[in-house]
């Protein structure tokens, strides 16, 4: 705009010269994230959901989105420019028509002759200006959303950015479900263990595990907690199936009588499926000492092929089955579902409860 308004100066019937070099500049990718900027503090200052793209043109459709915007603008401040030049003019010629001075620059008032009502109509260019300026104000506004708005490819990514975030706070959920969660139980399983058996020994044992379980629980919160106060922080450090002893010997050391079987290389296992079948496996035997107590537990974990099969048995308590409708049970197929694999979690009709889980090799 600084070319339009020099121009101006220079020499204002040429003015397709400054369209013209609208052109090509439009064309430069990175004038659309200026444009943007720009339409951002001038148009809608302070407003969080202004519409602008920040981003420059991605496409061809961007360029020529921001050649047409450029154009627009320029009309709209040649208009805006007249507008605040020549009606403030007409406002001062009609009050000095009004005390008998000859009017020669404005076609409108040239022959009119001299009468003190025309001061009675000198606020009506200034009205007219407010009018313009606003008006030609909201016309450029909604220019600049409809040119210089996301496009379809920037929506798009926007959404997926947003699924993105919503996935991960569902995923933190479920972790911060499933290890608080576990902890919790083990806890009370092995308090209440502790004062029913009413054996010094037996309470320092009750008394270790709870604090080994409240211990890897408190690390899990901080690194939890580490990612959500910085938002690159890479996640690291979370536990997989290669840590499922400490599982086992937590509900081992609640009461459990747990009969695990491992076969296959656990190291094997991709990242996302392993991680996923420990948080699985945390939140079965939960489940176990959470609704059945210590009772005699078969675990089973098997890779094949870079495949994952868990398996978690448990007898039911007084033979009937818990109504299997809390977080936990829905987050285990959750997992499932989000790696592509399969959950079943129910009685197995010999009375038994079953958890198991089937995930793919990616």
């Amino acid at each position: 705009m600084l070319i339009v308004s020099v121009w101006a100066l220079v020499d204002d019937t040429n003015m397709w010269v400054p369209a013209a070099l609208m052109i090509p500049v439009g064309l430069i990718p990175a004038v659309r994230t200026g444009e943007g900027v720009q339409a951002r503090w001038l148009l809608t200052p302070g407003q969080p959901d202004d519409g602008f793209s920040m981003a420059p043109s991605a496409n061809w459709r961007d360029r020529l989105r921001t050649v047409v915007w450029l154009q627009g603008r320029l009309v709209l401040g040649l208009l805006t420019a007249g507008a605040c030049v020549w009606l403030p003019i007409v406002s001062v010629e009609l009050v000095r028509l009004s005390m008998g001075h000859r009017i020669d620059d404005i076609p409108l008032l040239k022959d009119a002759a001299s009468h003190w009502a025309y001061a009675l109509l000198a606020p009506l260019p200034l009205l007219a200006l407010y009018g313009a300026v606003v008006g030609l104000g909201l016309l450029a506004t909604a220019g600049a959303r409809a040119l210089l708005g996301p496009s379809a490819a920037e929506r798009l990514s926007a959404l997926e950015e947003r699924t993105e975030q919503l996935l991960e706070r569902n995923r933190i959920a479920r972790e911060l479900h499933d290890s608080i969660g576990h902890a919790l139980t083990v806890a009370v399983v092995q308090a209440g263990a502790a004062r029913a058996a009413n054996s010094p020994e037996f309470t320092d044992r009750a008394l270790t595990a709870i604090e080994e379980t409240g211990r890897a629980a408190l690390e899990d919160l901080e690194r939890v907690l580490g990612v959500l106060r910085e938002a690159e922080r890479p996640v690291s450090a979370r536990p997989t199936l290669a840590d499922a002893d400490r599982l086992l010997e937590s509900a081992r050391a609640s009461g459990a009588k747990v009969d695990a079987e491992v076969t296959g290389a656990l190291e094997s296992l991709p990242g996302p499926v392993s991680r996923e079948g420990y948080r699985i496996l945390q939140e079965a035997l939960t489940n176990v000492l959470r609704h059945a107590g210590a009772v005699p537990t078969r675990v089973r974990v098997e890779v094949a092929d870079g495949a994952l099969t868990l398996e978690v048995r448990n007898p039911l308590p007084d033979g009937r089955a818990a109504p299997g409708r809390g977080s936990g049970l829905r987050g285990i197929r959750e997992r499932a579902a989000l790696l592509g694999g399969r959950a079943h979690t129910g009685p197995d009709g010999a009375g038994d409860w079953e958890v198991r889980v089937e995930l793919p090799p990616r």
